[in-house]
């Protein structure tokens, strides 16, 4: 007699979905496909893009924003914005100027100094979200508005302009300016140290918000405040510390520019955290808070870059770049806000 074994095979087209599944709870999926879709276009309509020059100059574009970008991602996350992150990178580079060029201080010392300037307000901004009960859109909106007045105050009763220049002249520019603003040479082509900041951020933000305790207490609070404070979620020290996040990655911007450019503008930065909120927008984060990544937010930031220079390359009318940030964030919402949806049913 002869039998017959039946072995189950799963059914491919399970297999299929899951793997689908997989990939759209994943908030930087979206982002990806985008900014392959940017790539592939710029490559085909320009010549220089992929060139090694032409590679440096849009990470080199990018770097910068890619690691405000995720700081602002996880503050987002959160549930909370900062309309204060622009105008901060100003601040903590005139605040290292002013006392390396007008002070005679050390560099390190005055950049040591000016990351205390920025703990602080970033301390304050949570302090007061908090204290206020007001959305972190008006307190950090008034941020804003000081950091702009004190900005622009101090620095021309100082010198008596709007500018500090003269950073070169100072002790300890060298060294630190090795650490913030050299370069790296790759097949004679400098890239910017930056790009290895901000892949550090990334991956260092990444860890922070999917493999630590502290990245769930940051989904907790902005996906629900009230449910997360009632499992324990010390949510109060979270959003401070989110807070002071961003104003870290301040700090770090501001001391790239001023000791990779020596000087600073006491109007620089104003306006830019609104592509900083754009590209963690297009990186997967909800306005709504509690769904977002790290990742995301810095592929966010990329498109950012290559799209800004691919304009360039192709001879285009730079106004057309703002058309693409617009198309890009309303796609983005949308793109989000069905993913979201999906991952949702997928749990």
């Amino acid at each position: 007699m002869t039998t017959t074994e039946t072995v189950a095979r799963p059914d491919e087209r399970l297999a299929s979905t899951r793997i689908l599944d997989r990939l759209v709870v994943r908030p930087e999926v979206g982002a990806l496909l985008g900014a392959v879709l940017v790539f592939v276009f710029f490559s085909v309509v320009t010549e220089q893009f992929l060139s090694v020059g032409g590679v440096a100059t849009w990470l080199d574009d990018a770097s910068t924003l890619g690691i405000m970008a995720v700081a602002v991602a996880l503050l987002m996350i959160g549930g909370e914005f900062d309309l204060s992150a622009g105008v901060m990178t100003a601040s903590t580079a005139l605040v290292t100027a002013l006392l390396a060029t007008q002070a005679g201080w050390n560099v390190w010392l005055a950049l040591l100094v000016s990351l205390v300037f920025a703990l602080a307000v970033g301390a304050f901004n949570g302090w007061m979200v908090l204290r206020t009960g007001l959305p972190s859109f008006i307190v950090t909106l008034g941020t804003f508005l000081a950091l702009q007045g004190l900005n622009l105050g101090v620095t021309r009763l100082v010198t008596g302009s709007v500018q500090v220049s003269g950073m070169r002249r100072t002790d300890g520019y060298e060294s630190a300016g090795s650490v913030f603003a050299s370069t790296i040479d790759i097949g004679g082509t400098a890239f910017p140290v930056s790009i290895l900041w901000w892949v550090a951020v990334t991956a260092a933000a990444a860890w922070l918000l999917t493999r630590t305790r502290f990245g769930n207490w940051i989904f907790a609070v902005g996906g629900s405040a009230p449910s997360a404070r009632a499992v324990g979620v010390p949510l109060g020290r979270t959003k401070i510390l989110l807070f002071m996040g961003t104003a870290v990655a301040a700090w770090l911007v501001g001391s790239i520019n001023i000791l990779r450019f020596a000087s600073v503008q006491a109007n620089q930065g104003i306006g830019l955290e609104f592509q900083y909120i754009i590209a963690a927008v297009i990186g997967g984060c909800l306005l709504t808070g509690g769904f977002g990544s790290a990742v995301g937010a810095a592929i966010g930031a990329l498109i950012f870059g290559m799209a800004r220079q691919g304009i360039v390359y192709a001879q285009w009318d730079s106004d057309w770049f703002m058309l693409f940030l617009g198309v890009m964030l309303l796609s983005a919402v949308l793109v989000n806000n069905a993913f979201r949806r999906r991952a949702e049913r997928v749990r």
